[in-house]
């Protein structure tokens, strides 16, 4: 396999040893040979570990792995990887590109390629999809030298990558017009400078390989399948440790993944749900060069649907949404790289009308043969800033973010003039207990719990071992309906319980079994329903409720909960654990049987307070 390298070549030419620099101009930085460069013990280490996660001799190595690490080195000199993010130091490209191969190395170990081939054919190609792990981690960001930088020789002349390694003293800066995710697409302006014909001869023979390392090089992560995938983990874990975050932990999230269920969500719903190019109306537009959808119908929509579908970790406000689309490469972001346009549609019958808007390429959508035909109207963009604008039709809360699982609070009709509690966001915590205090999105602000005590102190204290009483069981309703209801609600949570759709007695759950029965998580139970059932916002508009309360109170009308014995509907949760405890707040079920098949055994972090 390897034969192709076997023959002797010449060694990688070092740039020649600058002079001594007394004479220096300031501002300018000399550039240094690839042995220099990579000398420091750091990058020393990286390049062993990089070797280790390879089963090449040295000279192999040196063939497949060090002389396009050495040109890689040479091309990056001192930049940064960027301007005020991570790796933002002099020589931080060369770091990145380093630590991002010494992180897809480890993350292809654990990896048979290419999927579902044969033992035989994935041991033939195992070296090959290695090194091509290697080019992709290492070509990820190298675009930026092409865009986002300005480099000017001691000469006045000004350098750019294509023509080869920088052979003089040079300074540069940050581009102001740099646009947004171009760097991307300029991948394929530099490859060549790292990868020579014999290697890009020996990858091409890989069919299977070959297509996902072009679709890679070109930007499109979300063509290049699982390698696609080991790039951005391994990117995410250099990020992470660089700015002192866990790269173990961003190792191990498939960020892809995630991706492709978005990319999923939005062609099931353009083929199912959404309205494309109406004449008046519409989601949507197809236009030559992009397809233009409604911001908060079509987020509403892709989150309700994946939420439905089952999917964990989904945004529960449109501008977070609109962040991970963004993220993801999924949105085509405007001039200041920014989510939301605004553009006036006009239909060819002189309807007109101006939105807010997300910008996708259609090919991410459908392929060529499927592409349906373009708008007979136009998409005209306006110069507005169009942020500010989308974002106050949004209700966003106090901190700017919120969750299915956050801002646990008594509903306000049960506290009279007490204002629902300000939402609060728990910070990272590394242990179980912790965990489940994220859970209910309470940090140290003591408004959630405090404003939940005064509307229970003033109720009269029960006296000692006496309960509240508790109404017969009723039976939890069936009903066949599927308009949003009180029965639907449950039916709903029935359904996603026993599917494991709704998880239980987890960080992230809903749904507890506390003192031997069923303990529904307030407001977040409600609001995850109400996500997945659109029309729940038109019904509670109606009566001038929130959505998640018109909910609530459909379920506190079928009379399955317990009370106190003062008639309040809330009873609040002690969660305590080695270092924390907390309060959260939601209803008991009289009788657990008609929501779980068989009763789980109680959290035993949950403990229900008189």
């Amino acid at each position: 396999m390897l034969s192709l390298f076997q023959r002797k070549r010449p060694p990688v030419a070092a740039a020649p040893s600058p002079p001594p620099a007394i004479d220096l101009p300031k501002g300018l930085m000399r550039p240094e040979s690839a042995a220099s460069l990579l000398a420091t013990p750091r990058r020393q280490k990286l390049l062993e570990h990089i070797w280790q996660r390879t089963s090449l001799s040295r000279r192999q190595f040196a063939t497949l792995y060090r002389a396009p690490l050495e040109r890689y080195a040479e091309l990056v000199q001192g930049f940064p990887a960027s301007e005020a993010h991570h790796h933002a130091y002099l020589g931080g490209m060369l770091d990145h590109g380093l630590e991002i191969v010494a992180y897809g190395l480890k993350l292809r170990q654990s990896h048979l390629l290419p999927v579902g081939a044969s033992p035989e054919d994935q041991a033939a190609q195992a070296e090959a999809w290695t090194a091509a792990v290697a080019y992709a981690a290492l070509l990820h960001d190298i675009g930026k030298v092409a865009v986002d930088l300005h480099v000017e020789l001691a000469d006045g002349s000004t350098w750019h990558p294509w023509h080869g390694p920088l052979r003089q003293p040079y300074r540069f800066r940050y581009r102001d017009d740099r646009e947004y995710r171009l760097h991307s697409a300029a991948t394929g302006l530099l490859y060549r400078q790292l990868l020579d014909r014999d290697l890009l001869d020996w990858l091409s023979g890989y069919p299977s390989l070959w297509a996902p390392l072009l679709y890679v090089l070109a930007g499109q992560y979300e063509h290049a399948g699982v390698l696609g995938e080991l790039v951005v983990q391994a990117d995410r874990a250099s990020v992470a440790q660089e700015l002192g975050g866990d790269p173990a932990r961003a190792m191990a999230a498939p960020k892809h993944s995630l991706q492709r269920k978005l990319v999923n969500g939005l062609r099931y719903l353009l083929k199912e749900e959404l309205k494309l190019n109406q004449p008046e109306a519409s989601d949507g537009w197809l236009t030559e060069d992009a397809l233009w959808l409604v911001s908060k119908t079509v987020s509403d929509k892709l989150r309700a649907h994946l939420l439905s579908q089952g999917v964990d970790g989904i945004p529960a406000n449109n501008t977070a949404v609109f962040n991970v689309l963004q993220d993801h490469r999924m949105l085509q972001p405007t001039a200041e790289g920014k989510a939301i346009w605004r553009a006036t549609v006009t239909s060819s019958t002189g309807w007109s009308h101006s939105f807010t808007l997300l910008r996708l390429a259609p090919a991410l959508i459908w392929e060529p043969d499927e592409r349906p035909p373009p708008f007979a109207g136009t998409v005209a963009i306006d110069t507005a800033p169009a942020d500010k604008e989308a974002e106050a039709s949004l209700p966003l809360p106090v901190d700017g973010k919120t969750s299915t699982v956050e801002s646990q609070e008594a509903p306000p009709w049960e506290g009279g003039s007490i204002a629902p509690s300000p939402q609060a966001k728990a910070p990272a915590m590394p242990d179980v207990m912790e965990d489940m205090l994220a859970m209910v999105g309470m940090g140290d602000s003591p408004h959630a719990t405090q404003n939940a005590e005064a509307i229970l102190d003033k109720a009269p204290a029960a006296p000692p071992n006496t309960a509240a009483p508790v109404p017969a069981p009723v039976p939890v309703p069936t009903s066949s309906a599927t308009q949003p209801s009180g029965e639907h609600f449950m039916a709903w949570l029935q359904q996603g319980i026993a599917s494991h759709r709704l998880i239980i007695n987890d960080a992230k759950a809903l749904v507890h079994t506390v003192s031997d029965t069923g303990y529904l998580v307030s407001p977040g139970v409600f609001q995850r329903y109400a996500q997945e059932h659109l029309q729940v916002g038109a019904l509670a508009k109606q009566e001038n409720l929130q959505d998640w309360q018109w909910v609530q109170k459909r379920f506190e009308r079928l009379q399955l909960h317990r009370k106190h014995a003062n008639g309040l509907n809330i009873w609040t949760c002690e969660v305590t654990g080695p270092r924390k405890s907390r309060r959260l707040h939601g209803y008991l079920l009289q009788d657990p049987a008609g929501l779980f098949g068989e009763l789980p055994p109680n959290n035993p972090y949950l403990s229900v307070q008189p």
